[in-house]
């Protein structure tokens, strides 16, 4: 039996004060960053490749099902406004299509030539590099996907939480966290859930630190799309410029980033 799949450490929960499962949950939450702490090396292989093709002109895509196919879509979507990126250039990519996010598609997982289809949608080339994303390592979808991006050289890697799965044998770079049980048996929408986000959350923070869009620790090419955003914006500018308020916020709107606000000044 998968990890993934293996039974609870945690009885009766139905019978478990709120406060007791909570606490339970917490407990096994707290034990997904030590997991994933043991394969940093494979992230950071990972990323390098990403950002070599990247700086290149190549994209990066996530595919997925269920869980799986939303976390990749949240990642990809945060990525121009906390970057700067154009749209497209990161992408998310969900089996049964995006009613898919909201509604769960029956069977679509198990279609192993839709992947395929939906990425050549995008024009896929052995430019872009392809994350297939699956807690347990055996989605149908996930695995075809890499099988037919592998055949055209471009290349894969995997994110999943059973060792020794159909999707890691498929993937040229395999990060596998294996983070146990969980706190309801087969329920991979919690620790495998939250250890995928905080896998993406590292792999795209890295590669868009390294391709240039991070100044100190700031997002300087971020998108101004709200008042939030833009009072963000006015303080990274005073700060860096030693400036006030009123010049930081007619610098920002004269130039219409942080970076080049700040670099006006230089």
């Amino acid at each position: 039996m998968s990890t993934t799949e293996s039974s609870s450490s945690y009885q009766h929960l139905e019978k478990m004060s709120v406060l007791d499962l909570l606490t339970g949950i917490n407990r096994e939450d707290k034990t997904v960053p030590d997991a994933i702490a043991k394969i940093l090396p494979d992230i950071a292989a990972l990323v390098a490749v990403i950002v070599e093709k990247m700086k290149q002109g190549g994209r990066l895509f996530y595919i997925g099902a269920g869980t799986s196919g939303r976390l990749g879509i949240v990642d990809a979507s945060e990525i121009p406004p906390t970057f700067g990126l154009p749209h497209g250039k990161v992408i998310g990519i969900i089996a049964g299509g995006d009613q898919a996010i909201r509604q769960a598609v029956e069977f679509a997982e198990d279609d192993r030539s839709q992947a395929w289809k939906d990425l050549q949608t995008y024009h896929i080339t052995s430019r872009d590099v392809l994350i297939g994303i699956a807690a347990s390592g055996r989605t149908p979808y996930v695995i075809g996907g890499l099988q037919e991006a592998r055949k055209h050289n471009i290349v894969t890697g995997c994110i999943t939480c059973n060792q020794g799965s159909d999707l890691a044998r498929e993937a040229d770079h395999p990060i596998v966290a294996v983070v146990g049980p969980e706190f309801v048996t087969g329920s991979t929408r919690m620790k495998a859930g939250t250890a995928q986000k905080l896998i993406l959350n590292m792999i795209s923070t890295a590669t868009m630190i390294q391709l240039g869009h991070v100044q100190g620790n700031k997002m300087v090419d971020m998108q101004l799309t709200n008042h939030k955003l833009i009072e963000r914006g006015t303080r990274m500018i005073m700060e860096e410029l030693q400036v006030h308020a009123d010049e930081a916020a007619a610098l920002l709107k004269q130039h219409g980033s942080v970076r080049k606000a700040i670099n006006s000044r230089r």
